[in-house]
């Protein structure tokens, strides 16, 4: 029987591309200010059909994966084990390995609602969320939260959840969440963001890098918050028409931080050193 050194621990990020991602500076800097000397943390290029033969080939000194673009739903097909939050979503951007097995974990929710508590954020009326993958998905929660640590109550108090896509057709699993989640959906085209824009008082965009930048020209509620989750290049587009606008401003930077500094609790079972994070994320931007 082979010796499993538990001071020496791996984690990674997988996903497709990947090599911009700053996943391993945040968990590099948790690890060294926890006093972790023997955690590591990687990237690793990941497709969909390449998930499940990696997860089967890893180690026990694995302690868990991040998972990001296009990897969010397929986690749940390579997981022994989803937790009711993932579930709720339909989608984990963590999977926690361990000798029970591999939880799937969605930490994009929660991050994303301490970021909005960040921004001031308590209550919005009229929110509008541009996308239908996976981290639009993870919005959707984070918005139909309970009032408390995120600071959020249901959207539902003010209207619906507006959802611009590209193709309103291939909204199922957006819509599937909202039924399980309890929110009022509206699904429409992204076709009508720009007027949508002008209404909306949070807008969250949740579309890849260089999508939303054709809405950098449409009118923004200068009382609203803008919450683009893309974080390279930054300030995108979209972000710096807002903030000309006199829109708060939330980055995807504020996502990473966030969502990783939960996925350092599941992974290590310590308390994320958020400042220190924070201050590793500063000076690698």
């Amino acid at each position: 029987m082979s010796v499993v050194d538990v001071a020496v621990r791996r984690a990674a990020v997988l996903g497709s591309p990947i090599a911009h991602s700053l996943s391993p500076v945040l968990h590099s800097a948790a690890y060294a200010s926890l006093g972790l000397a023997g955690w590591t943390y990687s990237r690793v290029e990941c497709v969909e059909d390449g998930l499940a033969g990696f997860v089967d080939g890893l180690g026990p000194e694995w302690a868990g994966l991040s998972l990001t673009m296009p990897l969010k739903r397929v986690a749940l097909s390579v997981a022994t084990s989803v937790s009711p939050a993932a579930a709720a979503i339909g989608a984990a951007n963590t999977l926690v390995l361990g000798p029970e097995g591999r939880r799937a974990e969605n930490t994009d929710a929660p991050g994303m609602a301490d970021a909005l508590r960040e921004a001031g954020l308590v209550a919005p009326a009229a929110p509008l969320i541009l996308g239908a993958g996976g981290t639009a998905q993870a919005a959707l929660a984070a918005l139909a939260g309970p009032a408390g640590p995120a600071g959020l109550t249901r959207p539902a108090v003010g209207g619906p959840v507006t959802a611009l896509v590209r193709n309103p057709a291939r909204a199922g699993e957006l819509r599937t969440t909202a039924e399980r989640l309890g929110v009022t959906l509206d699904v429409r085209s992204l076709d009508e963001a720009p007027a949508r824009l002008a209404d909306a008082d949070l807008v969250i965009s949740t579309l890849p890098k260089g999508a939303a930048d054709p809405l950098a020209h449409a009118a923004l509620r200068p009382s609203a918050v803008v919450f683009d989750v893309v974080y390279d290049p930054w300030p995108t587009a979209l972000a710096t028409a807002a903030v000309a606008a006199g829109c708060r401003v939330v980055s995807g930077l504020d996502l990473l931080l966030h969502q990783a500094g939960h996925q350092v609790r599941l992974m290590t079972g310590q308390e994320p050193p958020i400042d220190a994070m924070r201050a590793a994320l500063a000076l690698a931007r």
